[in-house]
């Protein structure tokens, strides 16, 4: 009943947040949101670490943004075919990696995703290093024009939520219970009679086509696409965000991905503000430093907070329940 109460809560905050902050902005919160809830599903639930998952998220927006600048296809065709296209390279690129474990996995991924990297260089409908520029947002069912921002931002918000909703569905299903089985002994599963590798597979795909949405969500918001989003560092970028958040939560992935976009995008304004409260001209230069901030938060929450941001807290409310029959039985 609480979880639902909170969940209540925040939804009426992102419902009304268009009126207090950019949406722009806040519409990448919402994609980059939705790509570590896409990515946690993965790692969290399922126990498989990817260094590849940038791949998805920028080949569905290369995808996107190809269909409705250069094809003219209306905006759900567009959205749906680069679903289907970042699903059908997580089958291939899953298919080959869930073969192996441990860093051997990871490392296969890494190295595919950095084979879709330097396609999208080379490929000419990508623009190579100019990117996709001038992407139209299109409209919604041909009768909602999305130029507004306003407009825009409540169809993301809708499908943020939606795949939310999904991972949560997935998560507490059947399958879900297998994943789970799966990270915590894959021996044991095997010998409960489940096909381990198909398991993985469908939860690679699954986690694959949700990066893609992010993706194809995330070029249409913004009107381009660019080698950023298929370079190896997104992938870490993701990584990162389910970490601090909360590796294993369904929450944790949206806090972490709120925390580091927010630190990428405003830190640079918070050192400006500094210098001119202090007169100390090096804070000025802390925008130039967001990588060295991430990087000195992804140490902390390694030594200090394993658990993320969402599990220290869950953990520490436990101990709380924990220690209230204690303290009654001795009072």
């Amino acid at each position: 009943m609480n979880k639902r109460i909170a969940y209540a809560l925040a939804l009426l905050i992102a419902l009304a947040a268009p009126s207090f902050g950019y949406p722009v902005f806040l519409m990448k919160l919402l994609c980059f949101a939705l790509f570590a809830c896409a990515f946690n599903l993965l790692i969290g639930f399922t126990g498989l670490l990817s260094f590849g998952h940038a791949a998805f998220f920028g080949s569905a927006g290369y995808v996107a943004g190809y269909l409705l600048r250069d094809a003219g296809w209306p905006l759900e065709l567009a959205v749906l075919a680069a679903v289907a296209a970042s699903a059908g390279l997580g089958a291939l690129i899953g298919g080959l990696a869930i073969r192996r474990q441990g860093i051997y996995f990871s490392m296969i991924t890494l190295a595919l995703a950095q084979m879709v990297y330097f396609a999208a260089l080379r490929a000419p409908f990508t623009g190579g290093e100019d990117g996709l520029q001038s992407v139209p947002r299109g409209q919604l069912l041909g009768s909602l024009a999305l130029t507004n921002d306003y407009h825009l931002y409540y169809v993301v918000l809708a499908i943020a939520v939606g795949g939310f909703a999904l991972v949560q569905r997935i998560v507490h299903s059947p399958f879900g219970q297998v994943l789970k089985a799966i990270k915590e002994n894959e021996a044991r599963a095997t010998s409960l009679g489940y096909d381990t590798e198909r398991y993985k597979l469908m939860a690679f795909v699954l986690s694959a086509a949700l990066a893609g949405l992010a993706g194809a969500t995330k070029t249409i918001v913004l009107g381009l696409e660019t080698l950023t989003d298929v370079h190896w560092s997104t992938s870490g970028l993701v990584i990162l965000m389910t970490l601090v958040g909360g590796m294993g939560t369904l929450v944790g992935p949206v806090i972490g991905a709120f925390i580091i976009v927010m630190l990428e995008n405003k830190l640079g304004d918070v050192g400006n503000w500094l210098a001119s409260q202090t007169g100390v001209e090096w804070f000025n230069s802390i925008g130039e430093s967001v990588s060295m901030v991430t990087g000195l938060i992804f140490v902390i929450c390694v030594l200090l907070f394993r658990r993320g941001v969402v599990g220290e807290i869950a953990a520490y409310a436990e101990r709380l329940r924990r220690k209230a029959p204690a303290q009654a039985a001795k009072g």
